[in-house]
């Protein structure tokens, strides 16, 4: 079996979204006074590698700990926006050059390349966003959810998150951003699972991505 990891590491010290702040690892115990080791962890839900559900934007929506478990794994389809300059829109013609495989995949997978600039000022930059179009086309299909290697869906400077609302407003499903390793993905279906912590009432957790192949 071929495994891919997809998940960006939780640091003290990593990329978080403007206006938040980084993880804190504090000792809880130790091994020479405990004779275990145990950390306490602070950090947003929204931190590194991890999932929206629609009640991240909207009262009363699903959360994720309302998702059925089978919402996070299936079939995965890369799609290969590489091309796209700083502020670019990735369109469907990025999506039709895949034919029927973007129909059969639960999940849509946006390869921008940005995980090359994790760790930089640069990541906090123009990212390339989806369009009108590929939103309208997410929505009206039968996808589990969709992800990209940058930090939003939406454009950095859209503090309204016009994107999030429209994606969330009635349709139960999940948005997965900062992830990497997409170019390692190949340009067929692979198995994707990507499970977040089972949190009460939960706006978005951390979530262990991995691709693989049997």
């Amino acid at each position: 079996m071929k495994v891919i990891d997809l998940t960006h590491t939780i640091t003290e010290h990593m990329p978080v979204y403007p206006g938040t702040e980084t993880p804190l690892f504090l000792p809880a115990n130790s091994y020479e006074k405990d004779g275990f080791k145990e950390t306490k962890l602070t950090m947003f839900t929204h931190t590194g590698t991890h999932i929206d559900p629609p009640a991240h934007l909207f009262a009363g929506r699903t959360t994720l700990d309302q998702f059925p478990t089978e919402q996070f794994i299936g079939k995965a389809l890369v799609i290969n926006c590489q091309d796209l300059s700083e502020g670019g829109f990735i369109t469907l013609n990025h999506i039709q050059a895949y034919g029927s495989k973007a129909e059969k995949a639960d999940f849509l997978l946006f390869h921008l390349g940005w995980d090359k600039r994790w760790g930089t000022d640069s990541y906090f930059g123009d990212y390339p966003c989806i369009d009108e179009a590929v939103l309208d086309y997410i929505l009206k299909g039968s996808y589990k959810g969709i992800g990209f290697d940058v930090i939003g869906l939406d454009p950095i400077a859209d503090e309204n998150l016009t994107l999030h609302k429209k994606l969330f407003c009635e349709k139960d499903i999940i948005n997965i951003e900062n992830l990497k390793n997409l170019g390692l993905c190949g340009d067929d279906l692979f198995h994707f699972s990507c499970f977040p912590l089972k949190l009460h009432d939960c706006d978005g957790s951390p979530a262990r991505a991995v691709a693989w192949w049997e």
